[in-house]
């Protein structure tokens, strides 16, 4: 094993040049979708691939001045330089490296594609991103950062190679040749991840490879008899819905990330989708999943809705986040288009009203597809990102509509918030759902709200991630986090949280009142799934912004799991949260975790080190567990 510069191209990079040219590499999304501040002031989404592009958003930037006291001559863009291969040092693994080329499998060790797949989406890696580089001194087990110091030796480097594997065969190859020369593999799927899962250890020696899935991107087979679908791991969600629905189906998993992610990615994160209540989270779609670890293939030996036959592999994999191995192939349940898909909202007096119809919604077990409540701070941040009425008829009616709300109906703008629904299936089911839920939600005092805000409210998911680039061009960090509590919980945890997060902003310093809203989105008989959404200006700070971010953060992790609330509901573990997996799992939970690894890595070759399953540097790099 030696470290040089990296080794000449390889033709196969051409794999890579579509996915670099359309995606950020420091931000969210598709290069040509960004907000933006226009030469006269205003804010604009441009881009022509989401319903808000090319309008211009008139109260957005009066809303974040308010909101976030954004000084918009208070410019922070990202920094650039040219990129060398000198900057990135490669740990070779000579004959491994020969080897992958022997078989002809596609591969790239250009700087470019490395630092692609050196990160995911949290705060840190973005701003990391933007504001420096990163890299492991080969052999030295030490990792220099020219940038902010939250990033510590103990959590941040890059892969040393790109593979591109085309099909289960190759990765069971790929996966077979890393370990008879000690090479460590991180699997890649849509690069969504936001617990820090795809850092790799920079104490780890030996050469680290991304194993890329997006060539592995077929839907192998369709079952319509038996409604399910088998479907290689590195297709994206959006791409397996299109393709569905020229057969007439559905998954019906619609993750807030589903242009970009990946169903490996689904399942190695026991990933939920906006529509569970009627299809399901991953667990409940999954009917075989083929993974591919150091010590041979795991899958069951047929495609059945149950089975008994002691506990059930699937749950080894479903979350296991890359440190056991490569997720090949997943069988899926589909299901006929629906006949009908209808959205609509609703209005209520306050979060708690909203929270108490959801309630009873979950109760009656009349859930329509999607129902989503968000506090007020988040409602008066969707009003702000409403576009200028393209007539004074709707202006008209707009004014007429807030008149009735405010005046006549007695909502207080201060508390007020909105649930967004969808409702998909037959005809007369969509209409008897949707008289039920309304007739729930008057009593609770909520009102309807129109289809057209339900449309908006369900479609504005898929953009918001990009806002947060938009901060942090001025000045301003922002982050979600999520968790699952139970119903009689929701409230306490929501308004404790929000408490604790100001708090915690006022002890570390932060100059400016924070944004912190929240909002109520997947629910279950016991319980839902609740999104925090924070953000601060950080103009003044005169400590890092994305330390002082990570220490409130987790300040809020503990304020969750002191309410009652879990670890995550849908993000995973990674190493963002390893430090509470114990106490959530217990110690010999994840003791259990360990002896699994040991059995299936026994080289650690899938060596992310998510999931409390990292190890200390040895001479050998062998497993500890």
């Amino acid at each position: 094993m030696s470290s040089s510069s990296s080794p000449e191209p390889t033709p196969d990079d051409r794999l890579s040049k579509l996915q670099r040219s359309q995606l950020k590499q420091n931000g969210w999304g598709y290069r040509d979708s960004k907000f933006i501040i226009s030469k006269d002031g205003q804010v604009e989404f441009v881009g022509g691939r989401y319903g808000i592009s090319g309008h211009v958003l008139t109260s957005f930037r009066s809303w974040m001045i308010k909101a976030l006291n954004i000084d918009l001559n208070f410019r922070t863009p990202p920094k650039t330089r040219a990129i060398t291969e000198e900057d990135y040092p490669v740990v070779q693994n000579a004959s491994f490296l020969a080897s992958v080329r022997k078989e002809n499998v596609a591969w790239s060790a250009s700087v470019e594609d490395r630092l692609f797949r050196a990160h995911g989406h949290t705060l840190a890696e973005i701003s990391l991103a933007r504001t420096g580089t990163f890299l492991r001194i080969p052999g030295t087990g030490f990792c220099t950062l020219r940038a902010f110091t939250y990033l510590s030796p103990t959590e941040v480097c890059i892969v040393d190679l790109v593979v591109w594997p085309r099909s289960h065969d190759e990765v069971l190859m790929i996966v077979q040749l890393a370990n008879k020369h000690n090479v460590v593999i991180i699997p890649f799927g849509g690069g969504t991840s936001v617990s820090k899962a795809l850092q790799c250890l920079p104490y780890e020696a030996r050469m680290i490879v991304s194993l890329d899935t997006s060539q592995m991107n077929c839907i192998l087979w369709v079952d319509d008899k038996n409604w399910m679908a088998c479907i290689e791991a590195g297709k994206t969600g959006q791409d397996l819905e299109n393709e569905l629905a020229q057969k007439g189906f559905c998954t019906g998993h619609e993750p807030d990330s589903m242009e970009f992610s990946t169903v490996g990615g689904w399942v190695a994160t026991r990933a939920s989708g906006m529509k569970k209540n009627i299809y399901g989270n991953i667990e409940d779609l999954v009917i075989h999943i083929r993974t591919v670890t150091s010590n041979g293939v795991i899958e069951k030996n047929c495609q059945v809705p149950r089975i008994s036959a002691g506990p059930d592999i699937h749950q080894f994999i479903l979350g296991s986040e890359g440190t056991l191995g490569v997720i090949t192939q997943v069988v899926l349940k589909i299901r006929p288009l629906p006949e009908v898909k209808k959205y609509g909202s609703l209005l209520f007096p306050s979060f708690e009203d909203g929270v108490a119809c959801l309630r009873q919604v979950s109760k009656g077990r009349c859930w329509p597809a999607s129902i989503r409540l968000v506090d007020n701070e988040q409602f008066r941040f969707a009003q702000a990102l409403k576009s200028e009425p393209s007539s004074y008829f709707q202006s008209l009616m707009n004014n007429c509509k807030k008149f009735y709300v405010t005046k006549v109906r007695s909502f207080d703008p201060e508390k007020m918030c909105v649930c967004t629904l969808l409702f998909e299936g037959s005809k007369d089911n969509v209409e008897k759902l949707e008289e039920e839920v309304y007739r729930m939600a008057g009593l609770h005092g909520g009102m309807a709200a129109g289809e057209a805000n339900g449309q908006r409210g369900y479609t504005l998911t898929f953009v918001i991630a990009y806002l947060r680039d938009l901060g942090l061009d001025y000045g301003v960090v922002s982050e979600s986090f999520e968790t699952s509590a139970p119903w009689d919980r929701i409230v306490d945890l929501c308004r404790n949280v929000k408490f604790r997060v100001k708090k915690e902003c006022l002890r570390l310093g932060v100059k400016h009142p924070p944004l912190i809203s929240c909002r109520v989105t997947q629910s279950y008989d016991t319980g839902a799934c609740v999104y925090f959404y924070f953000a601060f200006n950080y103009r003044g700070l005169k400590c890092d912004p994305v330390h002082i971010y990570e220490d409130i953060e987790n300040a809020a992790r503990d304020e969750i799991l002191a309410n009652g609330g879990s670890i995550s509901h849908h993000h995973g573990v990674g190493k963002l949260r390893s430090q509470w997996l114990s106490k959530t799992i217990s110690p010999q939970g994840v003791e259990t975790l360990r002896a699994v690894k040991c059995h299936l890595d026994p080289l650690n070759i899938f060596a992310a080190g998510n999931l409390d399953l990292a190890v200390s540097q040895s001479d050998n790099i062998k497993s500890k567990i």
